[in-house]
């Protein structure tokens, strides 16, 4: 497929077929030394990893796995009621190297090139904002990345994903337990709860990722969900 935001094309042998209709788009972190080690691993046959797409920090796009097909990027994962989140889902790896080789900002020049790509896919495939999403949200027992620094509210200032809740209420839930179940109906698997919130406060609360359920994240999960049976969190 011919796609003037990609900028070359090496074709990853670790692949399938689609069980599902693209319904989500996944930002990963490769958390590996450069964009070419990253690359080599991805189209290693005995790693049985890749992705739809690579982008290294000086923003050259590399497509690895053609769109119709399911790459093999997510792992054991779920969102939304999907527990095969490679069949439903774009994976899109970020050269970075993550929170085990020194987390840093991401760079500007990979981030201008995410935007109109990412923009691409999800009005090619309608993908909602609430299911642009990060691998630690899908993965939150396994995964951190992109991790807290990466750039969500300027993916929300183009409509890419959804932005951060303006909180004006108290706290609405009346025990964990309550927030555990409204979280697991906003998409997230709770079979481990502290890595689960560690998950929403990395995406929704990023500046305090400690695990501990309080009453800024009851308000802003509160948000959601009614922006969301509202129509708007879309």
């Amino acid at each position: 497929m011919k796609d003037e935001l990609v900028h070359r094309e090496v074709l990853s042998p670790n692949f399938g077929e689609r069980q599902l209709p693209i319904s989500m788009a996944v930002i990963h972190y490769t958390e590996m030394a450069d964009a070419e080690a990253a690359l080599q691993r991805m189209c290693d046959p005995e790693t049985q990893v890749s992705a739809h797409y690579l982008i290294s920090e000086a923003g050259e796009v590399t497509r690895l796995v053609p769109e119709e097909k399911r790459a093999w990027h997510a792992g054991a994962s779920y969102w939304r009621g999907h527990k095969d989140v490679n069949s439903a889902s774009i994976g899109i790896e970020l050269d970075h190297p993550g929170h085990a080789l020194g987390y840093r900002p991401f760079a500007e020049a990979q981030i201008d090139a995410l935007v109109p790509l990412l923009a691409r896919i999800v009005r090619t495939y309608d993908i909602p904002r609430a299911n642009v999403i990060g691998h630690s949200d899908v993965a939150p027992a396994r995964k951190t990345d992109p991790g807290e620094l990466f750039p969500w509210e300027r993916l929300a200032e183009y409509g890419l994903a959804l932005p951060t809740p303006d909180i004006r209420m108290g706290d609405p839930f009346d025990n964990d337990g309550a927030f555990y179940m409204a979280l697991e109906r906003w998409g997230y698997d709770i079979t481990d709860g502290h890595k689960a919130v560690e998950a929403f406060q990395r995406r929704w609360r990023p500046h305090r990722i400690d695990g501990e359920i309080d009453g800024q994240l009851r308000a802003i999960l509160f948000h959601l969900l009614l922006e969301r049976d509202r129509g708007s969190a879309r």
